[in-house]
């Protein structure tokens, strides 16, 4: 994969409010190809956000990490899949079962017209050993997202949300078709707010990532396009070895 097609698989994070959200999307609509709606942004407006971003020629990642009994989380997918979104998140702590019904919900919805991949987030990166560690699970963040990640996999879902400092133990089980989602990238020398476990783009990218979330370096800078660039400039001269177009 060279760079342009690295840039190509930016994902910028919508977290704001919808005029915000669609000014942003105006101004980035001739450099990114990916952007993301999470809860804020789609409780407020529901499927119609998505409607506007996809008629701006966006591919969107809705972000609503389902997570509840199978039955209903096979039904959610098809309704969620029904807005146009074209990848979905589900949390890989529901198990087995709902992943399973997660699957087989996309499945439904491809028959139904609505083409849509279903990946797992696995560990949140705001998340460390001893966040872990309050929740009962002693295992490492390492090892918790693997194990996560397996049963992802299992199920029959696309690929995995995890930290960059997963991405290179995930594209190894994963296999290079996988796709394996990145959030927390930052810059080199800029805040991390609430992220705990953060990368640059290019350490995420060489650690086997596919596709990169980004959002307040984006959506915070005084020039959103040129903190994009500024970004998409990183990834010159990788040549990422990879398979995965959505």
């Amino acid at each position: 994969m060279v760079a342009h097609q690295l840039a190509h698989n930016i994902m910028v994070a919508l977290d704001t409010d919808a005029s915000r959200a669609l000014e942003l999307a105006h101004m980035l609509s001739g450099q990114a190809r990916w952007v993301k709606v999470g809860m804020t942004l789609f409780y407020a407006e529901g499927p119609r956000i998505i409607t506007s971003l996809k008629q701006l020629g966006y591919q969107v990642f809705l972000d609503l990490k389902l997570h509840d009994i199978p039955h209903q989380i096979e039904g959610a997918l098809v309704s969620a899949a029904s807005t146009g979104a074209n990848l979905i998140t589900v949390h890989g702590l529901g198990g087995k079962a709902m992943l399973e019904a997660a699957a087989r919900g996309a499945k439904r919805a491809r028959s139904l017209n609505h083409p849509v991949q279903v990946i797992a987030v696995t560990v949140l990166t705001s998340m460390d050993a001893s966040e872990l560690g309050s929740i009962g699970i002693a295992d490492s963040e390492q090892t918790e997202a693997l194990r996560l990640a397996e049963l992802a996999r299992n199920a029959g879902l696309h690929g995995v949300v995890c930290s960059a400092h997963e991405a290179h133990a995930m594209r190894t089980l994963l296999g290079p078709d996988a796709l394996v989602v990145t959030p927390g990238i930052r810059p080199a020398g800029t805040d991390t707010a609430d992220q705990r476990r953060v990368a640059t783009a290019t350490e995420a990218i060489k650690a086997g990532a596919s596709h990169l979330v980004v959002g307040r370096p984006i959506t915070n800078a005084q020039n959103p396009c040129q903190a994009f660039e500024k970004i998409s400039q990183e990834l010159n001269g990788l040549d990422f070895a990879s398979h995965l177009h959505l």
